[in-house]
């Protein structure tokens, strides 16, 4: 069932993104033939995305996160205040990427220029892809261009006006920053031993290996059309073809997946700061509140969802969850010499340090 909802959302994404191919482009009127193996990439990219994300999306603690994470932004009492919060998140989160400059600079500064180069290339790319965007010539100037969007006319400017040279260079621009970015990944892989120790090829090299690739055969088209009168571009051009295509292919399966699920992140957030506005849980052995009621309740059903039975019959504690850490640690030391001073025995001491020890092994591997 829960492959079958994802298979679904895939259908659905990719029939939505086809049929607005379509429509943008007026019926194919401006959609380029000699890019359709683009087109077919991205669809095909389309579908695995949404697949991996509606089965992602299907597990209990995302879904928890997410219901409760939309149930809390839109409350009418915290609305106003989220949205201002939600401003300067994006901001702050994701256009500056301060969460990871905090991590370091070099790696702040590789990751900000990578995801800023691939912003841009994909903003430039596929809506000359999908006939969204095209240029034609002004009537009656051939030294002038007018983009139109969806079929409709907006800005006009001269080809070689500044802005002509800004629009037109687009991509090598974002190639630039995707290169430095890479350059600056590469030397922290290389350099810090302790990222070095966890490397994997299929989800460290790899992917900047491809932006590489991409990046470079886009500027060696520019190169040809630009000085050396075309030599070699048909190669370079079916090179170029080959890199992007197996990019997008390989989008929904690797590393760069995580570009679609870090937004969720922002509810996350929002979760834990109206939790911790709103009414605390008490520790049922000490008294002492540790977190968020409504993230201990939700943390109780989505285990039992999982199948994980943490109930505890003494002391008036219906929960293991309802007990904070601190006294989580005494308890399973207070079991451990019980059980090794033998003070008790029988199947309740067995059944506490089964879920005492249940609960640490589940805890270690998350």
């Amino acid at each position: 069932m829960e492959r079958t909802r994802a298979v679904l959302w895939g259908v659905a994404v990719t029939s939505a993104l086809a049929l607005l191919i379509v429509v943008g482009s007026r019926n194919l009127a401006h959609f380029d033939a000699a890019l359709v193996g683009y087109t077919f990439a991205t669809l095909f990219a389309a579908f695995g995305i949404a697949y991996r994300y509606a089965v992602w999306l299907q597990r209990p603690p995302t879904w928890r996160y997410w219901v409760r994470g939309w149930q809390l932004f839109l409350q009418p009492r915290h609305l106003g205040l989220n949205l201002l919060q939600l401003a300067r998140r994006v901001g702050v989160m994701f256009a500056l990427n301060a969460f990871i400059w905090r991590r370091g600079k070099l790696r702040g500064a590789a990751h900000w220029l990578l995801m800023w180069g691939c912003v841009i290339a994909a903003a430039i790319t596929f809506p000359l892809v999908f006939g969204w965007v095209h240029f034609e010539t002004v009537p009656g100037d051939l030294q002038s261009y007018r983009a139109y969007v969806f079929g409709f006319p907006t800005l006009a400017f001269p080809i070689h006006s500044w802005i002509g040279f800004i629009v037109f260079h687009g991509l090598v621009w974002a190639s630039f920053l995707v290169i430095a970015g890479v350059m600056l990944a590469m030397k922290r892989r290389m350099t810090d031993h302790g990222a070095a120790a966890l490397q994997q090829f299929g989800e460290d090299y790899l992917p900047l290996i491809a932006l590489f690739a991409i990046s470079v055969t886009g500027l060696m088209l520019t190169a040809s059309y630009t000085w050396m009168r075309g030599y070699g571009y048909d190669f370079i051009a079916i090179l170029h073809a080959i890199t992007v295509i197996l990019t997008l292919l390989w989008l929904p399966f690797g590393k760069f997946f995580h570009i679609f699920q870090r937004p969720a992140q922002l509810g996350v957030s929002f979760y834990k700061e109206i939790g911790a506005r709103s009414e605390q849980a008490a520790c049922r052995r000490c008294g002492e509140e540790f977190a968020s009621r409504m993230h201990v309740e939700d943390l109780i059903e989505v285990e039992e969802q999982l199948g994980y039975r943490y109930e505890l019959a003494n002391e008036g504690v219906e929960h293991y969850q309802w007990i904070c850490p601190r006294c989580r640690r005494a308890l399973l030391a207070i079991a451990q010499a019980n059980l090794w001073t033998g003070v008790r025995g029988g199947e309740q001491l067995q059944h506490e340090m089964a879920i005492v020890g249940s609960w640490q092994n589940h805890t270690l591997s998350e």
